[in-house]
């Protein structure tokens, strides 16, 4: 009886794995009842790695190539059952095969604001997007840590857990690349690059290897934005104060002199006809001398005794004239006066 189930049994002569292209990382190879007969053929394709695994616990790995199994090619398997060297019969082992290729294109984001530490504005909140690039290194790890026992493991099981590592190292690759929040857009090579440097390690832990990461866009908080849009249009924020209150003064120009039409009390109400724009210019810029007095470097208030003052100031008053707050007549008499100035 013994003869004639030896007899029915099969034997496995060649094992290997045809990649489908279906995104499989682990595959195992069906053994069902059958054995391996010694002296078989194992192959294994380029970008491929085959681990023999018994009762649990991994065994020999083999890289790309064709091996003939004996107790001389499997060296661990053969102590784990105690064979003895001339060992000819055949035997049962789980047989996994890992593809080693690069896994590209894989996807990351916030779904979320990610809140971070910058040194300009303290904690922000954060939205970025872009892909990443890794693939297998370590068979041996990836089989214990991550795909086991099952038939089947693909890059869509993994999308998740990977996703999540790149989010969780989002606030220290900021701070690693010591890029201010505001010109995070404009460097997003180099903060890609930190990224792939804080995750990597989380990455190799489980036998990967995180070979690529982009940052195809960076969002800003809608406060942020609108202190990044002011950046944009002067130039010179967080370069000199001065000049920046200068800016915000010459900004709130045009509201406080529609104050003068509407009659307006205050400093508003008493700048009328004519002097409207005259009596606002020199009451901001006494206001501006008296509040820059204390900044270390800032620029000067400005007065009417400057060419470059007197532009600005017959510029706003032109402003003025198109809103209808100064007359022809008025803006033409005091556009005069300042010519004169020039000469």
């Amino acid at each position: 009886m013994a003869l004639m189930d030896f007899i029915k049994k099969q034997f496995i002569d060649i094992i290997q794995w045809t990649e489908d292209g279906d995104g499989t990382l682990a595959w195992r190879f069906p053994m069902a009842d059958m054995e391996i007969q010694n002296g078989g053929q194992l192959v294994v394709r380029e970008s491929q790695v085959a681990v023999f695994v018994n009762e649990g616990q991994v065994a020999d790995v083999f890289g790309p190539g064709t091996h003939r199994l004996t107790t001389q090619t499997l060296p661990v398997l053969t102590y784990l059952k105690n064979w003895d060297k001339l060992f000819e019969s055949p035997f049962k082992s789980d047989v996994y095969f890992f593809s080693t290729r690069q896994q590209i294109d894989q996807r990351w984001g916030t779904s979320q604001p990610v809140a971070i530490r910058d040194k300009d504005f303290g904690a922000v909140r954060l939205r970025a997007f872009g892909n990443y690039a890794y693939r297998i290194q370590d068979a041996k790890a990836f089989h214990s840590q991550i795909s086991g026992t099952r038939e089947r493991y693909t890059v869509a099981d993994l999308d998740g857990q990977l996703r999540g590592l790149m989010l969780q190292h989002i606030s220290d690759a900021v701070a690693s690349s010591g890029t201010p929040f505001l010109d995070l857009a404009a460097n997003q090579v180099e903060f890609a690059a930190a990224l792939k440097n804080a995750t990597a390690p989380a990455f190799q832990a489980l036998g990967l290897e995180l070979l690529s990461v982009t940052m195809q866009n960076v969002s800003l908080p809608e406060e942020l934005q609108k202190i990044l849009d002011q950046r944009i249009g002067m130039g010179i924020i967080g370069q000199n104060m001065g000049q920046f209150m200068q800016y915000q003064a010459a900004q709130a120009l045009p509201e406080m002199a529609k104050g003068v039409g509407a009659g307006g009390s205050g400093i508003a109400g008493e700048a009328v006809g004519l002097g409207a724009g005259v009596a606002l210019g020199q009451t901001l810029a006494q206001t501006l001398g008296q509040g820059l007095a204390g900044v270390g470097a800032a620029a000067p208030a400005p007065t009417a005794s400057r060419p470059d003052d007197i532009v600005a100031l017959l510029e706003k008053l032109g402003d003025l004239k198109a809103k209808g707050i100064l007359t022809d007549e008025e803006f033409a008499a005091k556009k005069a006066d300042l010519l004169k100035k020039l000469g």
